[in-house]
């Protein structure tokens, strides 16, 4: 190219190439639209929407990676509290939102675009082809990947009427019989269809599948709760520990209904401590119903009102009793520690605030361990899951903790800053031992604490998101598609029968000649087009087989 412009030319045409007698030759540009309808066509292309399709999964890995401020914000506040400025520019970058960041909802909607655009036109044209009659009959026959030639008595015209009556009622294939002159009659045949069906039925639930997913994400809501045997929770916002919604939910269309933890029992292996069995008995009550006692196991949720009840956990809760130096009870009530290993050491924050005033807040931070064993001085731990000889193991805190600031706080997890561990007078750092009914003297003048007894606790898991039998459903469409794309073979027959003088003695005999073409690699097309000819003729007829060859003798 040079940068020759012939004069008179307007700026359509931006560049020269060289004719064959060395005069310059106007090349147009490819204009804003022509960019565009480049650009369309690469987006809609099907290794595009590969390639987004495996960008989306890619684009998902941070949500498992980095805490999601949707989920737990005070844990994405801790992680950018924890690495400084990186945490900073992976907040500005959505990475704690990936699901509903800007380049997160730019794949998926360019996948979705990609999809539709890929599936509309090949729609079109597949509908087309499956009203189209079978393609001609080729010529010749040589090229085709299974042939046959056998020479019978009997007519053309119904030998290959009768072979079109077995094709289309047996077999299933679309048939056209031609009748090609001088005695020469043929039928072409065609099935497979379901093939190219499959696909696009595949590729059709896959855009629903997409559409489900952020239909769920709109209307999608999840909460978990910790409720202590005895207690319950009304499924409101307020009474969760954490909600997460989507954002066209209303928390006001939320179920009304009460939950109340009756009960829950454990079952562990006597010789493996390995879990077994975890059962929650609770009593739901909905608006003008008797309350229903019902049961919560692991991986069989409680469906109430279309709202899925998960046994996420449970645990232990030591109920304890702390009274200031004053002597007023400054805190009292089951305290849920989070286990932490198979024989349920269990790990736990108690918050007392300042009641009587110039005192201040106590933290009492420790172990409950539900078979305790001294495994040395000042050294102890669980040995079973089953509580046989509880035992709370704590240290104590005082100074402020934050609890009059109005700020949300983790309840599991107990901020040093601006507190003090309390010691003694060697400067060891003062652990309490308490057994169930035992009470202790808190050091440096702070109270008392009592520890009362324990109860279980069960944490559950609410979801209702109302694009799941969407999800199934499309699903298990893209699966049914997909097998059939895969499964169904494609095939093309053609069968001629031509007459031929023969011997005198034997009179007019017929040369039936045969040919068979598959889309892709196909085993079976040989033996059937043998059966084919076998059913027909009354006897069998080899076939013989060359490798395959690109289809072009019609149709798509």
């Amino acid at each position: 190219m040079s940068g020759y412009r012939p004069e008179g030319l307007d700026d359509t045409f931006t560049a020269t190439a060289s004719s064959d007698d060395g005069r310059p030759v106007a090349v147009p540009a490819i204009g804003v639209v022509g960019w565009l309808r480049w650009a369309w066509r690469q987006l809609t292309s099907m290794r595009v929407a590969l390639l987004l399709l495996v960008l989306l999964a890619v684009a998902a890995v941070p949500g498992t990676m980095f805490p999601q401020r949707g989920q737990d914000p005070a844990k994405v506040s801790a992680y950018i509290t924890a690495h400084g400025a990186l945490g900073t520019w992976l907040d500005r970058l959505g990475f704690f939102g990936v699901y509903t960041s800007a380049w997160f909802s730019a794949i998926y909607l360019l996948l979705f675009v990609s999809l539709v655009g890929c599936i509309l036109p090949r729609t079109k044209h597949h509908w087309a082809a499956m009203r189209a009659r079978p393609p001609r009959t080729p010529r010749r026959f040589g090229r085709f990947p299974a042939q046959a030639s056998v020479t019978v008595q009997g007519e053309p015209e119904a030998l290959v009427r009768r072979t079109a009556a077995l094709l289309g009622r047996g077999r299933r294939y679309r048939v056209d019989v031609h009748d090609e002159g001088d005695g020469t009659w043929s039928v072409s045949a065609e099935r497979g269809y379901l093939r190219e069906t499959g696909n696009l039925l595949f590729h059709l639930a896959l855009v629903g599948l997409l559409v489900a997913v952020a239909y769920g994400q709109l209307l999608h809501y999840r909460a978990q709760v910790i409720v202590v045997a005895g207690d319950g929770f009304a499924n409101s916002e307020t009474s969760f520990d954490t909600f997460e919604h989507g954002r066209a939910f209303d928390a006001a269309k939320l179920e009304p209904f009460t939950l109340r933890l009756d009960d829950f029992e454990s079952r562990f292996d006597a010789a493996t401590l390995a879990a077994r069995d975890f059962t929650a008995h609770v009593t739901v009550t909905e608006p003008g119903a008797a309350p229903v006692a019902r049961t919560i196991k692991v991986n069989h949720p409680l469906d109430v009102g279309g709202t899925q009840v998960y046994l996420q956990g449970n645990g232990y809760a030591p109920q304890v009793t702390v009274k200031d130096a004053a002597g007023q009870v400054a805190f009292s009530g089951p305290v849920p520690f989070l286990p932490q290993d198979q024989v349920y050491t269990s790990r736990g924050v108690v918050k007392v605030p300042d009641v009587s005033g110039g005192q201040p807040q106590i933290g009492l931070l420790g172990f409950l361990l539900p078979t305790a064993a001294q495994m040395g001085p000042d050294q102890w731990v669980s040995t079973n899951p089953e509580p046989t000889s509880p035992l709370l193991v704590l240290s104590v805190w005082s100074g402020n903790l934050g609890l009059d600031t109005g700020v949300p706080q983790n309840v599991y997890q107990l901020d040093e800053k601006g507190l003090t561990e309390a010691k003694d007078a060697s400067g060891k750092p003062v652990t309490l031992d308490l057994r169930p009914g035992d009470t202790v003297t808190l050091p440096n003048g702070l109270g008392t604490l009592t520890f009362d007894g324990m109860r279980r606790f069960a944490a559950f898991d609410l979801r209702k998101d109302p694009a799941l039998g969407w999800l199934l459903a499309f699903a298990l469409t893209a699966l049914a598609g997909l097998a059939t794309s895969l499964f169904v073979p494609r095939r093309r027959l053609w069968v001629r029968a031509s007459t031929s003088r023969g011997n005198q003695d034997e009179g007019p005999t017929t040369v039936v000649t045969a040919a068979g073409l598959a889309r892709g690699d196909d085993v079976g097309l040989a033996p059937e087009l043998g059966r084919v000819l076998e059913a027909v003729l009354g006897s069998p007829v080899p076939v013989t087989g060359r490798a395959p060859v690109e289809d072009d003798s019609g149709g798509d």
